[in-house]
C-alpha cells in the first residue's frame, strides 16, 4: 500500500497516576506520572496537495482551522525543515475533546510522525518530539512511543513494562478544560516526587482528580461507579475515568453493566505506539 492511501494511527494515553510536585518560575507545573497507550483512538488520512496548502478536511466544531494540532503540526514541520508541500488532514475523531486522553496531542505527533515520512524530512524522533514539545507537552510521549515514567512538564521519560492489562475507560458528557484545573487554588502542587525506578503498579493518585471532581460533579459520578471494581482513577485533567482488568472478558462484563446515561470503551494497554 502507498503511504498516502494509509490510516495513520493517533492512539489514546492514559495517566496511572499523576503528581504535581512543583511549578516552575514561568508557571509550568512540574509533573510525575506514568503514560500507557491504548489500543483506541483516532485515525488521520493524509492527502496531498499540488498548491502548497496546508487544510483540514473535518474541521471540529468550534476550532477554527488554523487553530487545529494536526494543522499545526503540520506547519511546524515545515517551518522546522523548509519543506514546501501541501497536505489535506481527514481527522477520524473517536477520542473526546477535553476528556485528558491526549487525543489532540496524539493526533499533532502522528501528523508530526506520517508528514515526516510522506515529506521525507528525515528528522529523528528527538527533533519531532522538540517540535511537538512547542504544540504541547503531551505531544512528545506520542513521538517517543513507548510507556513511560515522564517527568518536568512531561517530557523527559523512563521506559517502563507494566503487567499487560485492560482498561474501562468512561467518557463522561463533560468536556474539562485543562488549564482550569491548573489554575485552582485547590490544586495540590507540592506531592513529593519519588525516583523512576521506585514506581509500581498501583502507585500513587491523579491530583488533579479533586479539582476535577468539585468543578464537575459527573466525573465523581463515574469514578464512584468504577471503584464497584477496583482502584478507578482520572486520565490527565479527565473528564475520563479509567479501571484496570487483568483480563478482558471481566472488562467487558462490566461495561455491559454501565448504568443508563453512562458511555465508555475496553481497550488494551499498549506498551508501544502502533507507529513507534
Amino acid at each position: 500500500m502507498n503511504d498516502w492511501d494509509r490510516d495513520w494511527p493517533a492512539p489514546a494515553k492514559i495517566n496511572l497516576f499523576l503528581h504535581v510536585v512543583g511549578r516552575r518560575a514561568d508557571g509550568y507545573h512540574l509533573l510525575q506520572t506514568v503514560f500507557r497507550f491504548l489500543d483506541f483512538g483516532d485515525t488521520i488520512r493524509c492527502e496531498p496537495r499540488s498548491d502548497g496548502r496546508i487544510a483540514l478536511a473535518t474541521p471540529l466544531p468550534g476550532v477554527p482551522p488554523e487553530t487545529d494540532l494536526t494543522v499545526r503540526a503540520a506547519t511546524a514541520l515545515r517551518a522546522a525543515t523548509g519543506a514546501t508541500a501541501g497536505v489535506t488532514l481527514h481527522v477520524d475523531k473517536r477520542l473526546p475533546m477535553g476528556g485528558g486522553l491526549g487525543g489532540g496531542s496524539s493526533d499533532a505527533a502522528t501528523t508530526l510522525m506520517a508528514l515526516n515520512r510522506l515529506w521525507r524530512t528525515g528528522l529523528d524522533s528527538s527533533a519531532l518530539q522538540r517540535i511537538g514539545l512547542g504544540l504541547g507537552a503531551d505531544v512528545p510521549i506520542f513521538v517517543h512511543g513507548r510507556t513511560a515514567f515522564a517527568e518536568g512538564i512531561g517530557e523527559r521519560f523512563t521506559d517502563l513494562v507494566p503487567p499487560p492489562a485492560w482498561y474501562l475507560v468512561l467518557v463522561p458528557a463533560v468536556a474539562v478544560p485543562t488549564l482550569e484545573i491548573f489554575r485552582s487554588a485547590q490544586l495540590r502542587r507540592d506531592t513529593p516526587a519519588i525516583a523512576d525506578d521506585d514506581w509500581r503498579p498501583g502507585f500513587g493518585h491523579n491530583d488533579l482528580e479533586a479539582v476535577a471532581c468539585a468543578l464537575y460533579p459527573e466525573v465523581a459520578r463515574h469514578l464512584d461507579w468504577l471503584r464497584h471494581y477496583g482502584e478507578a482513577r482520572m486520565s490527565g485533567s479527565g473528564a475520563c475515568c479509567f479501571v484496570e482488568f487483568a483480563r478482558e472478558p471481566e472488562a467487558r462484563a462490566a461495561l455491559a453493566a454501565l448504568p443508563p446515561g453512562m458511555k465508555g470503551f475496553v481497550a488494551a494497554g499498549l506498551d508501544r505506539h502502533p507507529l513507534a
